[in-house]
């Protein structure tokens, strides 16, 4: 039983860099050999690889989708495969293997994979706020989250807020992420204004939540203030300076309410997250920004993401 390698290019250089010697290797493996040989191994094509003798098969490419097919069809399964450029897909190619540990060591198998995925799931979300399931519901979204509370944390003053809440999945991200400031929460608790134009469904499941259910949720209670009721006369005569704003309320109406409220209210440097932007089931919210940037007789400096409901990150 042995170890094969695939790939001969610059992530199998890295894979020996890292600490594993080439003596260990039995074979290398590659679509398109150079060459018999590399590092002093044989080099196989994938029909030549013997599946039966591979313990462990390390692969150094990115093209990580398309080899995991190929082991499907020689018949080796993910148990067997350890996919060194993991960080460069969404999912976690490695959660199958259960070998490697035990066949390279603990110190060995830490040194050869990524220290993050293309931005690693955040400590403090991963360490119990979220279920592994609802990590993986939107990891765009989450993530970018968490590369903008690192530099909120360090370098813009005020709250968060969310307006629109539900039940709190997003609100208890921030919460967790920015557990030194404090979190405004702002919602109804019992979906929609008539005005907004909810459908029939749409308002029985946003109706589905309340405020004593939210704050259960969060991982720091003592940093949250509800705010029940629509927005914005439940503010109740509420000045803040803010860090950071989440808006999910869906319509143009209530959008373009938070947007008038919140945006002279966001400190430089600063982050708005318009979710469901790019969303063509909810249009009024990219209207409700058209409107307001008109309003304000220029346009604002922001970023759309390729997240599960085309958030638009503005920047302050």
């Amino acid at each position: 039983m042995g170890i094969y390698v695939w790939g001969t290019g610059c992530g199998a250089s890295q894979l020996i860099s890292r600490g594993l010697e080439p003596e260990r290797v039995s074979a290398f493996v590659d679509n398109h050999p150079v060459g018999p040989g590399f590092l002093g191994r044989p080099v196989l094509r994938p029909e030549e690889l013997p599946v039966s003798d591979c313990e462990l098969l390390i692969v150094t490419t990115r093209h990580s989708g398309d080899i995991a097919l190929q082991c499907s069809r020689l018949g080796l399964g993910r148990e067997r495969i350890l996919f060194l450029k993991n960080h460069c897909r969404l999912e976690d190619m490695n959660a199958p293997c259960t070998g490697a540990e035990k066949l390279l060591g603990r110190e060995l198998l830490e040194r050869l994979l990524p220290g993050q995925r293309i931005i690693s799931v955040p400590a403090r979300l991963s360490s119990g706020a979220l279920s592994r399931e609802e990590l993986s519901g939107d990891y765009v979204r989450l993530s970018t989250l968490e590369l903008i509370c690192r530099r909120l944390e360090a370098k813009v003053p005020g709250a968060a807020a969310e307006l629109g809440v539900y039940r709190g999945d997003f609100a208890r991200c921030i919460n967790a992420l920015l557990p030194e400031r404090k979190l405004y929460l702002f919602d109804s608790f019992s979906g929609f204004a008539p005005e907004d134009g909810a459908g029939a469904a749409f308002q029985a499941a946003h109706e589905n939540t309340s405020a004593e259910a939210v704050l259960a949720r969060m991982p720091h209670p003592e940093t949250v203030r509800l705010y029940p009721g629509y927005f914005p006369a439940s503010l109740k005569g509420l000045e803040e300076r803010f860090c950071l704003v989440s808006l999910d309320v869906d319509f143009a109406g209530p959008t373009l309410e938070g947007l008038r409220w919140f945006w002279p209210r966001l400190n430089t440097g600063g982050y708005l997250l318009l979710h469901d932007w790019g969303d063509p089931e909810l249009p009024g919210v990219a209207r409700a920004l058209e409107q307001y940037q008109a309003e304000l007789g220029s346009p604002i400096p922001a970023l759309p993401l390729p997240d599960i409901g085309g958030s638009l990150v503005l920047c302050k």
